[in-house]
Order: C-alpha cells, then structure tokens, then sequence
C-alpha cells in the first residue's frame, strides 16, 4: 500500500491532493476485505461507504466538524481512517473495538449508536448547542442502509425545519438504481443548483425582492416554483425540500471527485440541507455484492491456502433458536389461518424468511420501525387476528409505550417473540437483551416466558398462540444453538408452572431460560462436594409460580435465582417482592447481569466473566452458603 500506512488521523489524509483520494479510497477498502474477511464482522454496509467516508473526512475538519453516523454498520472505514485501522483485527472482540461508534474509543465517535434513526435527532441537538454556546463547528448527520424507514428519522427531519439550524445530512442510498442517462441529468442539475454562483444568485433575488412588497412576493415564489419544478421533474427531492431541507442529489457514492466537489458546494449552504448518495452495499468485494443479506455482516471467512487442509467431520449441531421459531410458526400457521408474522426489517435475522417462503402474503416487513410494528399489530389483534412480533430483544426497547399503551392497556392478544435475550455476543451493550424481563414484567396482564431449550420454544410458542388469549405474551429466548432437545409435537404449558428438574436438600437453583442448563451442570458440580442442590426451570417470570415457591422457602430455605438478565428488576427481583410478603425468613441470592452494560465478546466469554457458566453458577452457590455469607446475609 501507498497512502494509507500513513494516514492515522483524517488530518493526515487532508495533507494529500484530490487526486490522491482515489487510491486512497481504493486502500481502504482493500484493507477492510482483507481483516474482516479474517475476523468477522459487519461488512457489506461498511463496503459501501468508502469513497463517502474518505470524503467527509477531507472536506470537513474532524473532530472540531462533527460527523454522526446511524448505526455502525457503515462506520467500519470510519474507524480506518481515524487510527484505529491497526486495531480493526480485533473489532467485536473481548477487549477489542467495538463494531459500532462508541464515545470512549475516540473522539472521532462524537456520538454513540448502534440502533438505526438516531443520527439526525442528535445531530440536530450538537448544532442546535453550537448555536446556542456560539460555536463555529460543522456538523453532518450520515443515515443510511435502512435506517430512512424509521419514524424517528422523519421527526427529527420536521424538528429540522423548524429550528433552521446550519446541518448537512447525507443520505447513503443503497437500495435506488437509477437508469444512467436519468443519473447524468440528475447529477448536473445537482451541481448546477450547489454552486456558491447559483446559491449567491438565488440570495441576490430574495434579497432583491425584500422591500418590493407584493411584487416582491410573487417574484420569490416564482423563482422557488421555478427551482422545486426542476428538483421535482429531474430528483426525488420534494419530500425532503417539503420537511424544510435544501435538497442536493442524487449523486454517484463511489465517484470521490464529484462527492468531493458536491461536500464543498454544500458545506457553507445555511440552514438544513440534504446530499442524497446513490452507493452500493458490498461495493468492491463480488461475493457481497452479490448476496447483500447474507454478507451484511459475516464470521470469518475461508482464506486461500497452498497446503490441503484434511476436515475432520463434526457432529451436526443443534438448531439454532431462531430456526427452531421460524419452523414452528409454520406448523403454526398451517393450522390456523388467523395467524401471522411480523418482522422490523430483520426476516432473516428473526427466522421468518422460513415462514416468507410457505406463507409470504402472512409475513409483514414494516421496516425498521419497531414502535409501528407494535401498533399495527395491535390493530390486527382488534380483529381476532393472532399477530406475532418477532423482534429482537434489545429493539423492542423502542416500542415500550406502544406494548403498555396500545396492546397490554386493550387486553389485545399479541405474542411477542423475543430474539437475542441476554448477552449476544461479539455486537456488544447496544445488542445486550438483558433489559426485557425487567421491562415486561412491569406491565400489567402481560405474561412472560423464558424457554429452557428448543423444545420449551416450541411449547411456549404453541400455548402462547393457542392457549394464553386473554393478553399479551412474550416469549424471550438466546442467541444462537439450543441444547439439542429432541423435536417433539407441541403441546400446551400450564399457565405459571415451572418444573423441577433435580431435587436437592442443600439449596434450590431457580434457573430462567438459557442458564437452566448452566444451572443443572453447576448442580451436578456441587454434588461432587458434597452439596445437594434442587434445581428448578422457572419458566414463567410472570405470572410467578407461588406455590412452588412456598414449597422451597418451608422445605430447603434456601433460594438462587439465575438470568441471564440484569438482576435488578429481574426475576430474582419479582422472587425476592414475594419473599419479603410471604416467607422473610427464607435467605436469597439474585444473580444475574449487574449494574453495568457489559461489553462485547464471545457469548462464552461473557457467560465465564458474569460467572453464569455452570462454574461460576457452582462459585456463586457455594458463597451464598458459605458461613461468611450467612453472616452478612443476618
């Protein structure tokens, strides 16, 4: 490489000349396939916006300039350029970078994320401050790969026009074509309309017209008729011009001269403005130009060697929690014709890609909008249709008033199918699932369920379709391979019960959901040492099992709760609400995600640390008995 072993600061990329840049770009991107075709991680998004980053980075003076991007799918060049490009090896690892933005890794990160739709509502508020403090930074906001179908994105744009404070927001638009000779027209308008001559002309006039009363009038609206009646013919700006933007595009998101020349004309343009970027996801790299889902974001991938490698064959693994739902639905679905799926923009990620290929006219794909999804299903559920959400755990966040105000307030049968509960691994705190027990088991007349295994997912889901009619139901479950339960036909759970799954005498494990496993292996530790553990599959965190619970408060006295969920607020939290009322004197533990986001890793790793592998199940187990532990505990 040239450039870029010398480039660790995007001032260092500014020392370069505009030609430069298109090799420059080119060195990014060769050094982005090369680590994370290694490593893993998001890719395709990040493939996309090369050319875009390299130029943001040279028009503007970051980090004094802001640059907020949605999401950081799309930030990986980002990162190169802003000296962490001999750290991208290490991205979504223990110890590593985060694969999103995040403000205590850079300076660079001026804000945080790693949903999508936050980037124009939080650069609006850094140039709204600016104004106010009378600062003299620029700042742009970069949305992008889906993130336009989020509401938050519009709110943020009419808020836009409202408070007219200086703001570039680029829209990288990986999902238009537009035909070539549309491109060229469209491109040379957009350059004709950004340029300080035709900005400086368009102000002479209004000026000119100020003290010309009602001609004046008329002459302004004429010559804004005039403008928007082009922008309207030759772009697909008027929505953007009509929340208050001055709308610039589409332009070519790989063709780094005319970005760079566009940034300039668009740099100094007061009040809001929007550039529209036409780019192409995987751009540079075939196989994921080619397959745009399935390289969003990828594990390691085989490298070329000379040597023959000998395979050793592996026994197949167990099926993932998410084929195991889609699967399912479709048995469900078979039966009962009232039943569909309902998807935020993520079929594949949620297993309902399975269900789209039985029954494609039952799966709606609203987008990355989860607070409508919510709603919409709510609306479905008016009419005796059995809607079922299938969103990831850490997203429905995003919906918590819709879930109170517009499913649980009606008693609207909608079920809830919570995927990547607990810590998902290697995307880190803004992908954790650790929050939703404690979120949903707050509202009133929802239930709330955690399987044990596949198997359990299948029982629940049954029974939360079939049986449970009176509410809403949510149903969370983990990242990843189940245990490797043997597929049975469905059958209903009785509403509240939990099981047993080991009697002991010594102490009672109530594991939920994932870590009942972890919790059985732990038991079976302990009896090496002479400790006799009972072990419960709590299943239910609302409603509780009471009388379960009664039983081990009398008989063994001694209660551990496990989640893989944040403690406080959790179910060990709605256990220890029913001690304290009904058995006081029965001692109990809590032990679940503590009071802090827990960052990225393997899920193997995390579990270890937060000791809710079957060891530091065993560890924490034998501190509570301890005699130290009974002290404090009086």
């Amino acid at each position: 490489m040239r450039y870029l072993p010398t480039i660790n600061s995007p001032a260092d990329l500014r020392a370069y000349a505009p030609t430069d840049l298109r090799e420059i770009a080119d060195e990014v991107r060769e050094h982005l396939i090369s680590v994370i075709t290694q490593v893993g991680g998001h890719f395709g998004a990040g493939l996309g916006t090369v050319e875009l980053t390299v130029a943001l980075h040279y028009v503007f003076n970051t980090p004094f300039d802001k640059i907020v991007w949605d999401t950081g799918h799309q930030a990986y060049p980002h990162k190169i350029l802003t000296g962490r490009k001999d750290l991208l090896h290490t991205i979504r690892q223990r110890g590593g970078i985060s694969g999103f933005l995040k403000r205590t890794e850079s300076e660079y990160d001026c804000f945080g994320a790693g949903h999508a739709t936050t980037s124009i509502s939080a650069a609006l508020g850094m140039a709204v401050a600016r104004d106010v403090l009378k600062e003299k930074y620029k700042v742009v906001a970069v949305i992008g790969d889906g993130a336009m179908t989020g509401g938050m994105a519009y709110e943020a744009m009419n808020n836009c026009g409202v408070q007219k404070s200086d703001l570039l927001v680029v829209l990288n638009d990986n999902q238009m074509s537009i035909a070539p000779n549309v491109w060229a027209v469209s491109n040379y308008f957009s350059e004709l309309f950004a340029h300080p001559k035709a900005q400086d002309l368009r102000n002479r006039i209004y000026k000119m017209t100020q003290n010309m009363e009602s001609l004046g009038d008329r002459i302004r609206q004429t010559a804004h008729r005039l403008e928007g009646g082009f922008k309207a013919v030759l772009t697909p700006g008027m929505l953007f011009e009509a929340l208050g933007f001055r709308y610039f595009g589409p332009v070519n998101g790989h063709n780094i001269d005319q970005l760079v020349k566009m940034l300039t004309h668009v740099r100094d343009i007061g009040g809001p403005v929007l550039l529209h970027t036409i780019t192409q996801k995987g751009k540079g790299y075939a196989p994921a130009e080619k397959d745009k889902q399935f390289l969003h974001a990828i594990g390691k991938l085989p490298q070329k060697s000379s040597t023959p490698t000998v395979s050793t064959p592996k026994p197949p693994a167990p099926p993932s929690y998410q084929k195991v739902f889609g699967e399912t639905m479709v048995e469900l679905m078979s039966t009962n014709p009232n039943v569909v799926g309902i998807t935020a923009a993520m079929p594949d990620g949620t297993g309902l890609d399975i269900v789209q290929k039985s029954f494609a006219d039952r799966v709606y794909d609203v987008g990355i909008a989860e607070e409508h999804a919510v709603t919409f299903a709510a609306g479905l559920a008016t009419q005796g249709v059995v809607p079922v959400v299938a969103i990831y755990s850490t997203f429905l966040q995003r919906a918590f008033d819709q879930i109170v105000h517009d499913v649980a307030l009606q008693h609207l049968h909608v079920v809830f199918a919570l995927d990547r509960s607990g810590v998902v691994g290697a995307d880190g705190p803004t992908h954790h699932g650790v929050l939703d027990v404690a979120y949903l088991r707050i509202i009133q007349g929802m239930i709330v369920m955690a399987p044990k295994d596949e198997q359990e997912l299948r029982n629940m889901l049954y029974s939360a379709v079939n049986t449970y009619t009176a509410g809403p139901v949510a149903i969370r479950y983990p990242r990843g391979e189940g245990e490797g339960a043997l597929k049975q036909p469905c059958t209903s759970i009785p509403l509240g019960k939990s099981e047993t799954l080991r009697i002991g005498s010594d102490v009672a494990i109530i594991g939920l959901g994932h870590r009942v496993y972890a919790s059985m292996a732990a038991a079976k530790q302990l009896e090496t040492e002479g400790i006799e553990a009972e072990v419960v599959n709590a299943r239910f965190v609302k409603p509780l099992d009471t009388a379960m619970l009664d039983d081990l408060a009398l008989r063994i006295g001694k209660i551990v709760t496990v989640e893989d969920g944040q403690a406080e607020g959790g179910y060990g939290s709605a256990v220890a609400e029913y001690l304290a009322q009904h058995h006081p004197q029965c001692a109990l533990h809590i032990h679940g995600i503590p009071d802090e986001f827990v960052d990225h890793g393997t899920q193997q790793e995390l579990w270890a640390d937060l000791k809710l592998d079957a060891p530091g199940i065993a560890h924490v187990v034998k501190d509570f008995l301890s005699e130290k532990f009974v002290r404090e505990l009086r």
